[in-house]
């Protein structure tokens, strides 16, 4: 090494001098900027969500009239008297979700399945015409059945007219009303989950299926079903918590006799019993959670998966 020479990186190790680390440490901006990305979302959901749930939960403890004025006194009568009085709302939501996504299920997985590997090149059309219904209002869409399923209506008028049905037929204000009109309503949100499950299924594990021998209930049940599981419960999820907490079809399609919980929720709101009203929508709320949360937890797709390569 000269005098007024720079020193090379072997001729400072000989030297026995450490190279110093040219790798710079992340700027405080890199490691800021995934917080900062996330903080609109975050800030989105907590103000409009986190904050709401929060002051619902107070409210809900709250005693007191619109007159007298409300007070946070931890009144936790309102979820006591809430469960007890309205049980039968809670029960009769869980009856009609249930069927209704049940028989959405069984409706949309075959059009859903038939899209998937037949649709062709015509595939977003067909979605299309499902997803078509949601361009009309959701309440001008359920009071049309009203006229559909009317007595006189064009379908049970024609077949009465037809001596097909006694004259005394009606559907509306039943419960198959209800249910059929959450069917309807909710199908979308069933049909699209199961469509993306299907569209993943590569067409070469059919074949395989065929080239051994198995024939299109075999292949079905061991590869497609497998399979289609994820979707088959993310549109249980989709279509079911939503359904729980419906009034519109009840109210229009059932009647006071088959009012849900929803329907109640709306009522005490009406009648400015905010306390009751919270109450009660906190409990469904932190009902379908657990719910969700015990669903996921328990035929999660980890374990669908796993049980599809041990199948």
């Amino acid at each position: 090494m000269t005098g007024g020479s720079v020193p090379t990186v072997d001729e400072i190790v000989k030297a026995g001098t450490p190279v110093p680390d040219r790798r710079r440490k992340p700027r405080l901006t890199k490691r800021a900027a995934p917080y900062g990305l996330a903080f609109p979302a975050m800030f989105w959901l907590g103000f409009f969500f986190l904050i709401p749930i929060i002051w619902m939960f107070v409210v809900s403890l709250n005693s007191g009239t619109l007159e007298t004025g409300f007070r946070f006194s931890w009144n936790w009568a309102n979820y006591t008297n809430g469960l007890t009085i309205f049980k039968t709302q809670y029960l009769r939501a869980l009856l009609y979700a249930g069927v209704g996504t049940f028989g959405a299920l069984v409706i949309a997985y075959p059009i859903a399945y038939w899209i998937a590997f037949y649709g062709g090149k015509r595939k977003s059309t067909y979605l299309f015409l499902i997803l078509l219904p949601f361009f009309v209002s959701f309440i001008i869409r359920t009071i049309q059945w009203q006229f559909i399923l009317a007595d006189n209506g064009i379908v049970l008028g024609t077949l009465k007219s037809l001596h097909l049905l006694p004259q005394s037929f009606h559907i509306l204000s039943t419960q198959w009303a209800v249910m059929g009109g959450l069917m309807y309503n909710f199908l979308p949100f069933t049909a699209l989950p199961l469509y993306v499950a299907l569209e993943r299924i590569e067409p070469s594990l059919l074949e395989a299926g065929k080239d051994l021998y198995a024939n299109k209930v075999t292949t079905f049940l061991k590869v497609v079903w497998p399979l289609s599981l994820p979707g088959v419960f993310a549109a249980f999820l989709l279509t079911f918590i939503p359904m729980m907490g419906d009034f519109v079809n009840a109210e229009l399609l059932g009647g006071p006799s088959n009012r849900m919980i929803g329907n109640i929720i709306v009522t005490q709101f009406q009648n400015t019993y905010y306390p009751q009203m919270s109450a009660l929508s906190f409990v469904l709320m932190a009902g379908l959670l657990i719910a969700a949360v015990l669903y996921a937890k328990f035929l999660g797709t980890e374990d669908v998966f796993e049980a599809a390569g041990r199948g």
